[in-house]
């Protein structure tokens, strides 16, 4: 399984200097191995040369057991290898061993590898299959046309190197182990600063910038402009100053605009009423009333209903802008979702209304009006929006944490391009409907105010054929008993 490489900055700079400080040592460990090596079988070709193939030019002897003169192995050190070529055929072949020669039984792939040594006073080196096997083997001319060959074994080089390469090992391993942590206590505290930038971010990041007021984070200190994460630094409280501003210009302009919204819906309120009731009371003429008049006053006392309940919306969310403080009693949900359907069928009669509800009560803290105030504005949307005869679905569910109600339908659907800014206010899906049911494209808006105040969320999914809004309250503080 493949390793997964370090995702933090600090993990790849110390992961990286441990990479290039290994490389480095891989380096140096194979230059000193091969330098080492070089050097010794350089000090085995000078041997070779200073014995000029005297021990192979005394195995010659050795043939004739009547002869005075025996192999030579003075200064020969032990396992020293000596052969005697003619035509190209081993004639004979020893080893040192104790101070005296060992003869040798070559096989045919001995004898044609010391056939191929070339007579270069140069040192070659081949494999033997006898022991020790590896061979640093020089060939020179004889006296008698022969060719005398000479060898050292390259058994103490290759020990020498294999030591030199475990010692290495373990030095170049304590270095990296040394190094790594060292790195990484180095790597940390030189990206300190950088962690402070990205944990002010983080800050910044998680708090409720879409509105209300917002205390943002004080700047960065030590933001040196020398040092490339000073002048990151420096750009954060540049950004954070400029955040913080248009923050504070919005919230201003939030401020200004909803005491304008609640003193105009405040003073709208009498003169509405007013003419509310002056078309009431010209309506209720005993005498003779043209009837282009009274369609008139009609259309004024529609209109006038219709202008009372969009001021009154927006003084509701004006107040709930506000932070205006709710009734904080028990609500039976249950109760409070039957009689809303109850209101509902009433008003849509041509619509099927369902109800899915516990056995036992749900009961949350809250203010009772309100929530059947949001509870009759998703039923009033579901019966607005959807077409006679669609099913309209009311569910309440519990787990003892959180009181969800889900109201579904099997309507046209939202369009998708509609379902983000759903909740927003005058918003409209079907402008021509929505004017001729009364809609003011505030009911969602309120919905999700009430919702909101009480510590819950409200939420929409939709397609074709179905839809569902889900209010979520949380059950907390109420007593069964």
């Amino acid at each position: 399984m493949r390793r997964p490489a370090p995702r933090t900055l600090q993990g790849q700079l110390t992961a990286g200097l441990v990479t290039l400080l290994a490389l480095a040592c891989l380096a140096v460990g194979s230059a000193t191995a091969l330098a080492l090596r070089g050097f010794l079988i350089g000090r085995l070709d000078e041997q070779l040369a200073a014995s000029g193939g005297r021990f192979a030019a005394s195995l010659e002897h050795e043939a004739d057991p009547d002869a005075d003169n025996r192999s030579d192995t003075r200064g020969q050190a032990e396992d020293t290898f000596g052969a005697r070529l003619l035509d190209d055929v081993v004639t004979q072949a020893a080893v040192v061993d104790d101070a005296t020669d060992r003869p040798l039984v070559l096989t045919a792939g001995d004898r044609r590898a010391l056939a191929r040594i070339p007579v270069d006073e140069d040192g070659h080196s081949i494999h033997l299959s006898t022991s020790p096997g590896r061979y640093r083997m020089m060939a020179v001319r004889g006296d008698d046309q022969d060719i005398l060959i000479t060898g050292l074994p390259l058994h103490p080089v290759e020990e020498t190197v294999h030591r030199l390469l475990v010692l290495e090992a373990a030095l170049f391993g304590a270095a990296l182990v040394t190094t790594g942590i060292a790195g990484a206590l180095w790597v940390r505290v030189s990206l300190r600063p950088l962690r402070l930038v990205a944990a002010q971010a983080t800050e910044v990041a998680d708090l409720p910038l879409a509105s209300g007021e917002v205390a943002m984070p004080g700047p960065l200190p030590h933001a040196d402009p020398r040092t490339e994460v000073g002048r990151v630094g420096q750009a954060v409280n540049h950004m954070l100053g400029h955040v913080e501003d248009a923050l504070v210009r919005r919230q201003a302009g939030e401020e200004r605009l909803r005491h304008f919204a609640a003193d105009a819906s405040h003073e709208l309120r009498t003169p509405v009423a007013n003419i509310r009731g002056h078309a009431e009371l010209a309506l209720r003429h005993q005498g003779p009333v043209p009837s282009e008049i009274r369609h008139a006053l009609e259309r004024v006392d529609v209109e006038s209903r219709r202008m009372t309940r969009l001021v009154d919306d927006l003084l509701l969310l004006a107040r709930l802008d506000a932070g205006r403080p709710l009734e904080h009693e028990a609500v039976d949900l249950t109760l409070l979702i039957l009689d809303a359907t109850d209101d509902a069928r009433a008003a849509g009669p041509r619509h099927h209304w369902f109800l899915d509800l516990p056995e036992e009560p749900v009961t949350v803290r809250g203010d009772a009006h309100r929530l059947q105030q949001a509870i009759g504005n998703l039923l009033a949307n579901a019966r607005n929006h959807t077409p006679p005869g669609t099913d309209v679905a009311i569910t309440l569910t519990s787990d003892g944490t959180r009181a969800c109600v889900d109201v579904s339908d099997n309507g046209p659907g939202i369009p998708e391009e509609l379902q983000a800014e759903v909740f927003g206010r005058f918003v409209r899906g079907d402008h021509a409907r929505s004017r001729n049911t009364g809609s003011t494209g505030l009911g969602l808006a309120i919905v999700q105010a009430v919702v909101t105040a009480h510590g819950g969320t409200v939420a929409v999914t939709s397609t074709p054929r179905h839809t569902t809004f889900r209010v979520s309250l949380p059950v907390r503080g109420v007593s069964h008993g």
